[in-house]
């Protein structure tokens, strides 16, 4: 018998190019891989509007894949946060029938995403590809702090420290999993730590 899906777990499809002038990509680390995969299946011409936001990994892998794309714009970042301005400015000054491609670690489309509704984009015509790692991002429900790359169960808050059980409950609001305390009746109780989510 097959799991049942989480209904409020996030579905990835993979990138695709769509017809229009102005195309953002904001990807992490292997959604590189994304992009440049989609691009083998563009029209010719098709970056020519383009911009690229790329968050690399440490040892700023697939950066001259990308930069080989020739996109019209591109910009690379060290973080998310860093990058949350410019985001935020690009969506708010963009003009209808931009195409936002969203590629890489699910905490990075998840916070993409959550920019992209506040500026007014509709969830279902932002096109996402999950590549690389599972880890997650997570919200104690107690303390309210998020926690990135969680990659444990349970796992502990960076906030609280309360040690907790990163539900499969997603939250698109806040982009992020939610964790909830796997021994509020007995502290001294400590499940042991497995990598759930690599």
């Amino acid at each position: 018998m097959a799991a049942k899906s989480i209904i409020s777990r996030p579905v990835y499809g993979t990138l695709s190019p769509q017809p229009g002038k102005h195309h953002l990509f904001i990807a992490d680390a292997e959604g590189a891989l994304a992009i440049s995969d989609m691009a083998a299946r563009a029209p010719a011409g098709f970056f020519d509007g383009a911009e690229i936001d790329f968050i690399p990994g440490p040892n700023n892998e697939h950066v001259a894949a990308l930069e080989a794309l020739k996109p019209a714009r591109f910009h690379l970042a060290p973080s998310f946060a860093s990058l949350l301005p410019r985001l935020k400015q690009t969506l708010g000054n963009a003009h209808m029938g931009l195409r936002l491609y969203l590629a890489g670690t699910e905490g990075l489309i998840g916070q993409a995403m959550q920019v992209a509704l506040e500026a007014g984009i509709d969830h279902t015509s932002v096109q996402t590809e999950h590549r690389g790692s599972l880890a997650r991002r997570m919200q104690c429900v107690h303390c309210k702090g998020i926690t990135e790359n969680v990659t444990t169960q349970p796992a502990t808050c960076s906030h609280c420290g309360l040690l907790l059980l990163v539900r499969d409950h997603y939250s698109r609001r806040l982009a992020a999993f939610q964790g909830v305390c796997i021994n509020a009746e007995d502290r001294s109780e400590i499940p042991p730590m497995e990598e759930a989510f690599p």
